[in-house]
């Protein structure tokens, strides 16, 4: 029976590297594949390890669009694989480490900041509607405190005061892009999917430590449908700017990780109805007193998009949860 696991392993994850039409990320449907139709992060994690450190490099510039959103590859592999990825898709920003790239459609896209091989705590910060692959670096609307990446670099520089800590920034969905969209959770429900592949792939390889999520906005959506399939590894959810996270209570995420929130009085995102009704909504508030979660300071928070701005109190109080400073 062993032998027969091992080799349904190995044809798995060959099917995935070697058949661009059914495994390659660039390639793949829009829609997340059943659970079971390719090989689980750990099983493409044994794979690598068994293979020769040569073959694997070899994947990396024969397959470099696959190695680079393999989900339980080696960390460095991927780095070089979307390294090359980026640059013969003419991309301006490849420096840096990426463990997603993907320019079909709106674009995935997943950087690193900080050190995660060795990393004791990693954050994993999901934005929310309007971002896209084209405003990644730039921010939405031009606006740089509204970038995933210039936000995630300032969360690590701000929580790494003892070391170890990584932040990723992790657009690795389809977020809506209008409030048509935005109000609806079929796209937080696939997001949801991928992020639970994710997060399983980080635990491959980095299976000691401890794992943050941070939700802002329609995020936060995102993170509630993945919440009752978390790994033990994610410790603590921050939500902030919420509008729901597709439940009414702490309880029903289903989760034992803690679960914090943060909503400014400023923020735009008030005034959106606490309900659900015809598809619409995403339930309850998650700073509200009725939710259960643990509130933290959103006082410098001005608007719907500064919580993780230099200098705030919102960002302080996520540093100290996303780095599990004291």
């Amino acid at each position: 029976m062993i032998l027969i696991n091992r080799l349904r392993t190995v044809l798995a994850v060959t099917a995935v590297i070697v058949a661009p039409s059914a495994g390659t990320v660039l390639a793949a449907p829009p829609v997340p594949a059943p659970a079971g139709a390719a090989a689980s992060p750990a099983a493409v994690h044994d794979w690598f390890a068994a293979m020769p450190d040569g073959r694997q490099w070899e994947l990396v510039t024969e397959r470099p669009e696959t190695v680079g959103n393999l989900d339980g590859a080696p960390i460095t592999l991927r780095y070089e694989a979307n390294r090359r990825s980026m640059r013969a898709a003419g991309i301006d920003r490849p420096d840096g480490d990426f463990l997603l790239f993907d320019p079909h459609g709106r674009g995935r896209v997943a950087q690193v900041f900080g050190d995660l091989s060795t990393a004791r705590r990693i954050a994993v910060l999901v934005p929310g509607m309007t971002n896209r692959l084209a405003n990644f670096w730039r921010g939405v609307g031009g606006k740089s405190y509204r970038s995933p990446a210039v936000q995630a670099a300032d969360l690590q520089r701000a929580g790494a005061g003892t070391g170890g800590f990584a932040v990723i920034a992790w657009l690795g969905y389809d977020t809506p892009q209008g409030f048509d969209e935005a109000g609806r959770a079929n796209l937080a429900r696939a997001g949801a999917a991928e992020l639970e592949r994710f997060l399983a792939g980080l635990v491959a390889v980095r299976p000691r430590a401890t794992i943050a999520l941070l939700g802002h906005s329609y995020g936060s959506v995102v993170i509630g449908h993945a919440a009752p399939r978390l790994p033990p590894q994610v410790t603590d959810i921050a939500v902030f700017g919420s509008a729901g996270m597709g439940v009414e209570d702490v309880a029903g995420l289903g989760t034992g990780a803690r679960v914090w929130a943060g909503q400014s009085d400023h923020d735009w995102v008030r005034w959106v109805p606490a309900a659900r009704l015809f598809g619409l909504g995403h339930g309850a508030k998650p700073a509200g007193p009725e939710f259960g979660a643990r509130v933290f300071a959103t006082t410098d928070a001005h608007d719907h998009d500064h919580y993780l701005s230099p200098g705030t109190d919102s960002l302080a109080a996520l540093a100290r949860i996303a780095g599990d400073l004291p």
